[in-house]
């Protein structure tokens, strides 16, 4: 069993509110459950305006596919946030 594991912040320079930035981060979190099936939480900074720091993960038996719906991820979040990616992590256990 592998669990691929990913790290997001982004940076949501237009967010006026809390509310503003809980719509936005929201609706990501919607589309990566729904296109990649993926477990997705916002694990910190959840009073900052700005910022948010998501959390998402994939159990699967392959390594390299768990990664590779990561990248796919990463790639669909840039595409689809109002903001931007500031530190992107991806990596996996097996046990």
């Amino acid at each position: 069993m592998v669990i691929s594991i990913l790290q997001l912040i982004i940076e949501l320079p237009e967010s006026a509110s809390l509310k503003d930035k809980r719509r936005e981060i929201n609706s990501l979190k919607d589309r990566l459950r729904e296109r990649f099936r993926l477990s997705v939480a916002e694990v910190d900074l959840n009073d900052s305006i700005r910022f948010a720091h998501l959390g998402a993960a994939l159990v699967s038996n392959s390594r390299a596919f768990g990664e590779s719906v990561m990248q796919k991820a990463i790639a669909f979040a840039e595409g689809s946030v109002a903001g931007r990616l500031m530190d992107v992590k991806v990596f996996s256990e097996q046990y």
